[in-house]
């Protein structure tokens, strides 16, 4: 597509929208004479991750898509939960649009047009109307997530025909309606559409194309597919027969990998290894593609453990099985780790057991420049145990903590047991450091020692009442904690709600809690339990009552 068309189509596009939105929203959201009146959407944003998958899916994976994205917001520890509190700000519309442009135009490119639109005006169909129709009843559905009302289909045609006109081009007129369709609430955003219940009249349930977005985000993280849309349309998936049937499809089919990965990605905020540095000078091992590299190896492993092999969730904490490769292989010291990845299992005399002795987890909450037992034990409490601590008051002296060259303080015990001389920072302390400090064999990178500064390193901690002398002993006491597995379970639950839990779900987390645990602890279960309970579908306030955090925040031990 030459620049000159491709000026007119940003310039067309702009003003499709201001014309199309609204009423392309008001025909989505009207009820129709094939389904009963629907209640007011409610509203949860695409992540990142979801935008690119749902492109991946539609259009095909040879789509690039380039631009920046309006940030997630991480709402109780979960980016999924902050989905349906934010919103979209002007500049994010813009950039939302630009990549919506991008993307347009790669469809109607030469290169792609003839697999993605099959159809062309002809002798039949002199202006395009008939293929424009049939294009965008067909992506249409795929974009929004159900069928576009009859309003929405002929203001698609009208739109895409006075653009092409304009422009002289009709694949350019396609591309106009399809950067406004792309950049519209009703495919940024999944909308929640209620409808009476048929089992409980006096209540209100999501209607079936709502089902299916939210069983194929939760259990894929990306668009529901063709099978999964048709029963929406027949009805059947707002059966109970009819939904087992889907979930069981769903999750037996390899994608169900990508789901778990992404739950994991956002339960343990492996994000931040994307972009996580280290001082070189302290830590040249940890090179730019540790961070990505340490973020696919425990993602690797959970899949390999969790999903495939259906282990036990808290089999992660005590494994000596890890996915590996020659690009961690400095960091882990192995001089013969495998060139690709591939499931390794650890020697018994090796001082890294489970998940939390893994490079992404260690350099993750940990300084720049040095290790941090209390980043470690925050983040146990809060990612693992669901639990809250408390940011430390602006005017905190870390002086003692952050001289690491003091030589009557040489190690990072040492220098913690001087600071908790302020009462004011003992109390959080307390709960942080006797965790974090049985991790302190790993420096900031994740790299293993045996002493600092000459001292060998004391690798004693606790967990309430229970006492270990390393990171193998942290790793049991997890493991054995029913508060760990409670945590999972509520994470599970906020993540495919989209929102912090309701103090009227607390006997659906309950349940989901002594589900997941008469399995096994298998998240096969979890997520099956999840997907097929009829409060997963509820229409119910985007407010919650209370937060998961001001739940556990007076809980103290496991």
């Amino acid at each position: 597509m030459n620049d000159k068309t491709s000026k007119a189509i940003r310039i067309g596009s702009a003003v499709t929208a201001l014309c199309a939105v609204g009423a392309i929203l008001l025909a989505g959201t009207a009820g129709r004479a094939d389904q009963p009146e629907a209640g007011v959407p409610k509203l949860r944003r695409l992540t990142e991750a979801q935008y690119r998958a749902t492109i991946a899916d539609i259009f095909g994976p040879d789509i690039k898509i380039s631009g920046r994205f309006e940030p997630d917001l991480r709402v109780g520890g979960l980016l999924a939960a902050g989905t349906s509190a934010v919103s979209l700000t002007p500049s994010g519309a813009e950039q939302y649009e630009q990549i919506a442009r991008g993307i347009a135009e790669q469809v109607v490119d030469k290169s792609h047009r003839d697999r993605l639109i099959t159809c062309q005006p002809g002798p039949t169909d002199p202006n395009g109307a008939a293929c424009a129709e049939s294009f965008f009843d067909r992506v249409g559905l795929r974009l929004y997530r159900r069928p576009l009302s009859p309003t929405e289909s002929r203001l698609a045609v009208s739109q895409t025909l006075a653009s092409a006109r304009t422009l002289n081009d009709f694949h350019a007129g396609v591309a106009v309606m399809l950067t406004t369709m792309l950049s519209d609430l009703p495919f940024l955003f999944q909308m929640d559409r209620v409808v009476a219940d048929p089992a409980h009249r006096s209540a209100q349930t999501l209607d079936a194309w709502s089902r299916a977005s939210k069983l194929s985000y939760f259990l894929w993280n990306s668009t529901p597919d063709e099978e999964l849309l048709n029963t929406a349309r027949d009805g059947s998936l707002m059966t109970q027969a009819g939904l087992a049937q889907q979930v069981g499809r769903l999750m037996a089919s390899p994608r169900f990998e990508t789901g778990v990965t992404a739950f994991f990605d956002d339960f343990l905020q492996l994000e931040g290894m994307m972009s996580l540095s280290k001082d070189s000078l302290i830590y040249p091992a940890f090179r730019s593609s540790a961070g990505p590299a340490a973020r696919e190896q425990t993602l690797r492993t959970i899949v390999t453990l969790l999903a495939r092999e259906n282990g036990d969730y808290r089999d992660l904490f005590t494994t000596r099985r890890v996915a590996m490769n020659r690009q961690l292989s400095p960091l882990y010291r192995m001089p013969y780790a495998p060139r690709d990845w591939s499931m390794i299992t650890l020697p018994d005399s090796d001082p890294r057991v489970g998940l939390l002795t893994q490079i992404s987890f260690l350099a993750l909450h940990s300084h720049e420049g040095r290790s941090s037992p209390t980043l470690r034990g925050k983040a146990l409490r809060e990612v693992l145990m669901c639990e809250h601590i408390p940011t430390p008051p602006a005017n905190v002296n870390f002086t003692i903590v952050q001289d690491t060259s003091n030589p009557s303080l040489r190690t990072t015990r040492e220098r913690l047991k001087a600071h908790l001389d302020d009462e004011e920072c003992a109390s959080c302390h307390k709960l942080t450091d006797p965790m974090g400090l049985t991790l302190d064999s790993f420096d900031g990178a994740g790299q293993f020692r045996a002493s600092e500064n000459g001292m060998a390193i004391d690798t004693s901690g606790s967990l309430g009442n229970v006492s270990f002398p390393d990171a193998a002993g942290l790793g049991k006491a997890l493991h054995d904690s029913p508060q760990v597995t409670q945590c999972l379970a509520q994470s599970a639950w906020r993540y495919a709600v989209g929102r912090e839990a309701l103090a009227s779900e607390e006997p659906v987390t309950a349940a989901l809690h002594n589900g997941f645990a008469q399995s096994g602890f298998r998240i096969r279960a979890l997520f099956r339990q999840i997907a097929t309970d009829p409060h997963f579908f509820a229409a119910t306030s985007r407010v919650p009552t209370r937060t998961t955090a001001a739940r556990h925040s007076a809980r103290k031990s496991s």
